[in-house]
């Protein structure tokens, strides 16, 4: 029995539209603004039956908000890391 295709508006593409917002207010600025970016386009796209389009904007935004995510831990380490590195060699100066 063959089964007929289901429109476009049945298909589900995740966006990531909250882990964007999430990143971009708590994790790197930059990088989740262009994870909203490409969140906000994949409805878009899915409604106009271009999915290929929607999956692929989907990807994107959420390997921003990832890359957002990921960001905040090493911009941590490495000021902690640089501050940390000038708090000690002024230590060792006053000795």
């Amino acid at each position: 029995m063959d089964h007929p295709p289901q429109p476009s508006s049945a298909v589900v593409v995740p966006n990531h539209l909250v882990w964007a917002i999430l990143t971009t207010l708590f994790c790197c600025l930059p990088l989740g603004i262009v994870s909203i970016v490409y969140a906000a386009q994949v409805d878009g796209r899915r409604a106009a039956g271009d999915l290929a389009g929607a999956y692929e904007a989907s990807r994107k935004a959420g390997g921003w908000a990832l890359a957002s995510a990921l960001a905040m831990p090493v911009l941590l380490l490495l000021w902690f890391g640089l501050f940390g590195g000038i708090a000690a060699l002024s230590a060792l100066s006053d000795l």
